[in-house]
This record gives structure tokens, C-alpha cells and sequence, in this order.
């Protein structure tokens, strides 16, 4: 690989358009059942190879040391299972809000493994690229894998499946949530009764929720005043554990109008849904 050749990849958001909490393992994690869906808006990173074998990320998240930011630990891991003694520069443009709920470490960790396997010849499986992926959290496998999913276990037991793909209004109300501290409330619904994939995808709006965002409302305020704000103009939705809080419809006219009504304090961008990752488009996977 000469050095200098690189790659400008995206890092899709995703929203969970159903979160159902079964149960809780032994180990602590929780037992899920979700529906992943991706969007056409993301970070963006820029990926050059290097010869000498360092790892460089050249952006600055506010809170993440490097070593810790999942864009290198993606990379070292790559290196580490591959014996691979190629580098590279990376440089994030970051647009996803820290705590938001719309995967935004996680995708940015599965474009840096895709990434990098392609431009360092790697050539590894999409199988061992997910199993890669695991050991960095339970959001990154439906980004490595790139196509909207029924999850269920931690969210890494994936089934492909093809959503309809309205637009989105997304609203960040200008709070970190704090995943942990979510999960880890007493108040937690964990006793949601499984249900298939089929009665998921069927049930449409009237039947998807977040066995989070009770939680959330009532320990964030102002993701509740966003959700009310937003479910008095349409069907609104937490995802993940938040921050953001969604709506959906059809008409691109109806969101550029919730777009334009949006109290000036709040930040929100306008997205299409998509079945298929950008990043799995752009590097023809």
C-alpha cells in the first residue's frame, strides 16, 4: 500500500424505530429487542494510509482520550488480530452529538474497520469484521454489516430486513444522557414480553417504543419537553437512550415545517431513512 493513498467514508447515524428491554444477563448487560434503521446523515472520516505502522487520530473529541476514542481502538484491534504493520492518519468530521443515541462512536468504529480493510489489502470476511466489531460494543455489528435490522440479544444476533424509508426530523435537546446511567436505574422496565420479528415489522407506529425513554423523560427534562414538543406534531420517538428524540413522515414538506418551528435552542437536523449503509455503497461491499 503506498503511502498517502486514502479514503473519505461515512459513518452513518442510525435510530432504533422499536426498543424493548427482556431481560438482564448475568453479566449485566441487557437482553434487547430492536429495530435498527440507518439515515443519510453522518460523520465523515478521512482515512490515509501510513507505512511506519502508527496509528494517528488527528481530531479532538471533548471527553474521549484518543487511545479511547473507538475510531483507534478500532484500529489497533485490526492490527492486533491481523499482524498487519500499516498505519494510518485519520482525520473525524464530527456531526453526531456524544450521547445521542444515534450510534455514533459505534459507526464510526465499524467505518474505521471497513475502511481499513480495504485500504490496507486485508481482505477479511464481513463475518469476521462483525466478530471484530462485537468486542468493541453491541451497536457496532449492524454497522458493520450495513443493512437495517431486527437485533436481538446485546443488538449483535442480526437479521436483515427492509423498513420503509420516510423522512426523519431529529431533535438533540443540548444534553448528554448517560447510557449507564440508564440502564442501571431500578426503574427500568427489563420484563418486556418477547415478541417476532414479523409482529415488529407489523405493527408500525401504533406499536413501536423505547422501554427507555420513561427513564430518560424523567431524568432529563429537556429530552421530555422535546419529545412532548415534537409528539404534539407527530408520533415521537426516544432513540436509543437518548438524547435524540424523532418523528417521521412521508412529506419532506411536513419536516422542513417542523424544521423551520423548531424552538432556536434546540438542534436538529432532517434525514432520509435508508436500508442500505452509505458506507457499504461507497466501498461496493
Amino acid at each position: 500500500m503506498p503511502e498517502g493513498a486514502g479514503l473519505s467514508l461515512p459513518a452513518p447515524a442510525k435510530l432504533n424505530r422499536l426498543l424493548l428491554i427482556t431481560g438482564r444477563r448475568s453479566d449485566g448487560y441487557h437482553e434487547l429487542q430492536t429495530l435498527f434503521q440507518f439515515l443519510d446523515h453522518g460523520d465523515t472520516l478521512d482515512i490515509t494510509a501510513r507505512n511506519d505502522g502508527e496509528i494517528r487520530l488527528s481530531t479532538e473529541v471533548p471527553g474521549i482520550p484518543v487511545e479511547e476514542n473507538l475510531v483507534v481502538r478500532a484500529a489497533r484491534l485490526l492490527q492486533a488480530e491481523t499482524g498487519c504493520r500499516l498505519g494510518a492518519d485519520i482525520h473525524l468530521q464530527k456531526r453526531l452529538p456524544l450521547g445521542g443515541g444515534l450510534g455514533g462512536g459505534s459507526s464510526n468504529a465499524a467505518t474505521t474497520l471497513l475502511g481499513l480493510d480495504a485500504l490496507w489489502g486485508l481482505g477479511l470476511t464481513e463475518t469476521r469484521l462483525t466478530e471484530l466489531g462485537v468486542r468493541l460494543g453491541a451497536d457496532v455489528p449492524v454497522f458493520v454489516r450495513g443493512h437495517a435490522a431486527w437485533a436481538e440479544g446485546i443488538g449483535e444476533r442480526l437479521t436483515p430486513v427492509e423498513l420503509d424509508t420516510p423522512w426523519f426530523v431529529v431533535i438533540h435537546p443540548g444534553v448528554h444522557v448517560s447510557t449507564a446511567r440508564v440502564f442501571g436505574s431500578p426503574e427500568l422496565t427489563r420484563d418486556s414480553p418477547p415478541i417476532t420479528m414479523a409482529r415488529a415489522l407489523q405493527g408500525g407506529a401504533s406499536r413501536w417504543r423505547n422501554d427507555c425513554e420513561r427513564i430518560v423523560r424523567e431524568g432529563y427534562p429537556e429530552v421530555a419537553r422535546a419529545l412532548d414538543w415534537l409528539g404534539a406534531h407527530s408520533h415521537a420517538m426516544l432513540t436509543g437512550t437518548g438524547a435524540c428524540v424523532f418523528a417521521w413522515t412521508d412529506d419532506e414538506h411536513q419536516v422542513d415545517l417542523l424544521m423551520d418551528g423548531l424552538p432556536a435552542h434546540w438542534q436538529a437536523f432532517k434525514a432520509r431513512g435508508l436500508n442500505r449503509s452509505p458506507l457499504h455503497t461507497v466501498l461496493g461491499r
